[in-house]
This record gives C-alpha cells, sequence and structure tokens, in this order.
C-alpha cells in the first residue's frame, strides 16, 4: 500500500502501517536520520554506512577507497531504516521498523551484538552526545523511546503525539527534538532530564527529518511536502526563517562548523546547499535516484547520499560540490551515518615450548607461537626469542625470523593474522659442547600493530638444562 500526495509523484507511505508494507514500498517512504559524526580521533579511519531497507542488512563502506568492505545482516524481515554512530565509534545503532527493535553493531567486528525490542515499527535513531542513552521515533505508537546503551533496555517511553518521525539529540544532551509528521507538522522539544514535553513548533508539511548546529543554536526541520527547509531558533523556540530548498527534502546534516546545511531531496534526485549565515541555497548538486538521506564527513570535506531507489551512495567534494563517487551498496538504501571508527586492539599471546633435538645432539628445538585474541586482527608484530647464552648457531630458521649472532636472538614477524588465528614458528639453537645446567630461553612481543590491550601475556620463559655435554632435558 502506497500513499501519492499531490504535487508528488513517488509514493508516500501511511505513517501507521509501517510493518504491513513491502520492502520496496518501505524503502521508498521511510524518513531516515542521519547521525552526527562521531568524535574522530586522530589517525582513526572513516567509515560509512548504509541502512538497506530491502536487503535487510547494513553496507560498511571505507571511505578510502569508496568500496564497500562487508555488509551486515539485521535480520529478515528487519527493515532497518536508520542508522546513527556511537560518539566514541565503537557502536552503531540501526532503526528496524519491520523487526519493531534496535540492532546493536559492533565496529570493530562489523557484527550484530544485541537487539532491543521496541515498539511498533521505530523510524529513527539518535545518540546522545555521551553515548549513553539513545532515543527512537516510534510513529505508530505516538512515542519517544530512552534507551539505556549500558543494558540496552528501554528505560522510558515519551508520551509524543502525532506519530513522531524524527528525531535529534541537543549538542549538551539536555534536550532532544522531534517532529511529526502528516498530523502535527510539529517541532517537538523534549526536555532528556525529565523525559517531557517542554515545547512544540509548527514547521512546514511534512516535516520529514530535523537536525541541530553544533552550537545548538539553531534547528533545522526538512519539510517534504512544503518542499522547504524551516529554521528555529532554540533559545525562544520559534521560526528564524524558512529556506526554500529542492522537492520532498527528507534528510537534514550540518558541515561540522555548522557553516553549512545539506538536505537529500527524495523527489528531486539533488542536495540542497544552505548557507546557515544567510539562510539561502548556494548549490544544488544532483545525486542518485531518491536520495534520502544525507551524512557529513567528521572534517566536512565530504557528504554521502544513500539513494534509495539507485542502491547506492553517491560521494559528494564540499570543495566543489560536485559528485566525486558513486558506490554500489545493498538493497534499497534509506538512510547513511559517517564517522572515525577506532581501530580495534589486538591481544597477542606469546608461548614458546622446548624440546631436546634427538641423537644427543647438545641442541633444542623452539617452537614460538603467536596467538591473536583479538579482537582486532594484528597488521604486524614481532616476537623475539632470547636463546641461551652458550647458542652456537641456529637452523631451520624460517623466512620470516632473523637470527641475531651477537644478541642470541631471533626475531619473527606476523602480518594480518586474523582475530582467533595462531602463527608459529620452528628452529633448532645448537648448544656449546662444554655447557651444562640451566639454559634459559625467553620468548617476548616485542612491537605489533595496532595496540596490544594486555602486557601480562606478551613473555614466556622456558629453561631447558643440560645434564652432560651430550644431553640436554627440557
Amino acid at each position: 500500500m502506497s500513499l501519492a500526495l499531490p504535487g508528488h509523484g513517488r509514493p508516500r507511505r501511511p505513517l501507521r502501517i509501517l510493518a504491513a508494507l513491502t520492502t520496496a514500498t518501505a524503502a521508498a517512504c521511510l524518513i531516515p536520520l542521519a547521525a552526527a559524526p562521531a568524535a574522530h580521533a586522530a589517525g582513526d579511519p572513516v567509515f560509512a554506512y548504509t541502512a538497506n531497507t530491502g536487503g535487510n542488512s547494513v553496507s560498511v563502506i571505507d571511505t578510502a577507497t569508496n568500496s564497500v568492505s562487508k555488509n551486515i545482516g539485521t535480520g529478515s524481515g528487519s527493515f532497518p531504516v536508520s542508522v546513527a554512530l556511537s560518539p566514541d565509534g565503537t557502536r552503531l545503532y540501526t532503526a528496524n521498523s519491520g523487526g519493531n527493535s534496535v540492532s546493536v553493531i559492533s565496529t570493530a567486528t562489523n557484527t550484530v551484538t544485541a537487539a532491543v525490542p521496541l515498539g511498533t515499527g521505530p523510524s529513527t535513531v539518535a545518540v546522545s552526545p555521551d553515548g549513553t542513552r539513545l532515543y527512537t521515533a516510534n510513529p505508530n505508537d505516538d512515542t519517544v523511546s530512552v534507551i539505556n546503551t549500558a543494558t540496552n533496555t528501554v528505560t522510558t517511553t515519551v508520551p509524543v503525539a502525532n506519530g513522531p518521525q524524527s528525531v535529534a539529540v541537543s549538542p549538551n544532551g539536555t534536550r532532544v527534538y522531534a517532529t511529526t509528521s502528516y498530523f502535527g507538522d510539529e517541532l517537538v522539544v523534549i526536555d532528556t532530564a525529565t523525559n517531557t514535553v517542554t515545547a512544540t513548533v509548527v514547521v512546514g508539511s511534512d516535516p520529514r527529518a530535523v537536525a541541530v548546529s553544533p552550537d545548538g543554536t539553531r534547528v533545522y526541520t526538512a519539510d517534504a511536502n512544503s518542499d522547504t527547509v524551516t529554521v528555529v531558533s532554540a533559545a525562544t523556540n520559534t521560526i528564524i526563517a524558512t529556506v526554500p530548498v529542492g522537492s520532498s527534502p527528507q534528510s537534514l546534516e550540518l558541515s561540522p562548523d555548522g557553516a553549512r546545511v545539506y538536505a537529500a531531496n527524495y523527489e528531486g534526485d539533488t542536495v540542497s546547499v544552505i548557507s546557515a549565515a544567510t539562510n539561502t541555497v548556494t548549490a544544488t548538486v544532483p545525486v542518485g535516484d531518491a536520495p534520502q538521506s544525507v551524512a557529513v564527513s567528521p572534517d566536512g570535506t565530504r557528504v554521502y547520499t544513500a539513494n534509495t531507489f539507485a542502491d547506492t551512495a553517491s560521494v559528494i567534494t564540499t570543495a566543489t560540490n560536485t559528485v566525486t563517487a558513486t558506490i554500489p551498496v545493498g538493497s534499497e538504501p534509506s538512510a547513511v551515518t559517517v564517522g572515525a571508527v577506532p581501530v580495534p586492539s589486538a591481544d597477542i599471546a606469546v608461548g614458546l615450548s622446548a624440546v631436546p633435538a634427538p641423537l644427543a645432539s647438545s641442541a633444542i628445538t623452539y617452537t614460538q607461537s603467536a596467538v591473536n585474541n583479538g579482537p582486532g586482527t594484528v597488521a604486524t608484530g614481532t616476537v623475539t626469542t632470547s636463546l641461551p647464552t652458550q647458542t652456537t648457531a641456529v637452523t631451520g630458521l624460517p623466512g620470516n625470523c632473523v637470527y641475531n649472532s651477537t644478541a642470541k636472538t631471533v626475531a619473527c614477524t606476523v602480518t594480518n593474522l586474523a582475530n582467533g588465528a595462531t602463527a608459529t614458528n620452528t628452529f633448532t639453537a645448537q648448544q656449546g659442547l662444554l655447557t651444562l645446567g640451566p639454559l634459559p630461553a625467553t620468548a617476548t612481543r616485542t612491537a605489533s600493530a595496532p595496540t596490544d590491550p594486555n602486557a601480562a601475556n606478551d613473555t614466556v620463559t622456558k629453561t631447558c638444562t643440560a645434564v652432560t655435554s651430550l644431553i640436554i632435558t627440557c
């Protein structure tokens, strides 16, 4: 079932029967929310994520290569329609309109780690600036849900009349803004301390999305039926300006410095670039078919759109306001977010075994091991074994190992060691013929990337004993 409105050729959904829609209609008509970019640590890679309603998945886009590195399933019939990244970049959240839930995804492993049950048909999800709370708009239930991210449970349900469609959180976390579409055409202000509605502002027709300026002074709504963006003063809850944009704006996001507002125009297949200083459109950028969502990179140099009917994401270079890449993603992408994701640590557990070489050869065969306990992949690492000082030679050395005859060490490198994988290296150390007594050897992780969070398993020592010049026990 679909609903066509006068003057707009593409179908719009009846707001309260989302779960019963086909995936195609759902993807074409849902209201996305692009979350504010996550905190960006220097050197952390930046990823974009699209919620693919028709594909019941999330596409992970490596922004360095403009390619999809993984598609994450959110469950059959889940219909993910909104996506948001936690401020620290470690978790991704999707609002699943068909699954009546929020999926929690680890960005380190790109797997779903939890699902939070909600009311009927959540349409958007937003994260508080401190990452402790999620807010979802539930249009079919006339509510906004508040979720504790530590326990992944709903702690409060806020009544919001007239079918809340989108939510955004103020930069200081004290207010949540929701829009009510079709039935109210309102911007609703919620006090997060009391979880109560404190104000409403009538805006343009069918406000499909809401965004807050980085300084918290202005709130913007995308008014799909008015083809406008309404600018509201957060201090007075009054309208400052109404900006004409393209056809059927469905999503908004601001540049990190707050100087520009980007509106994704679903029926116009464009992105409007608005000057926040003058409240005028300064550029219009053609993108893919039916852009439902827009997101801005942490450094403000790129804008991403989720193009529902094209199954693509467009990449806009903000310096020139031109599309510089088009990325195939999953089926019917209806939302996009982008942010810095910390490189996951990788814990290497070092092991060492020692056995006497056969035939009374006065030699010891060592097997050095490196086990990756994760969660990340070991890009590079070195395990160095300090041999007994009586060592005179090393034989059987693997190609990735180097013997230092002066220091009496064997250093072995590992590369691209996956979580749960083990790398082993075996070699034989010849001892002097007159050697007697203990023969200690110590293996140590001497370098690795990314960071190893656990020093307790970085070193292990094995001691053999030369009983006679030809007999060694271990």
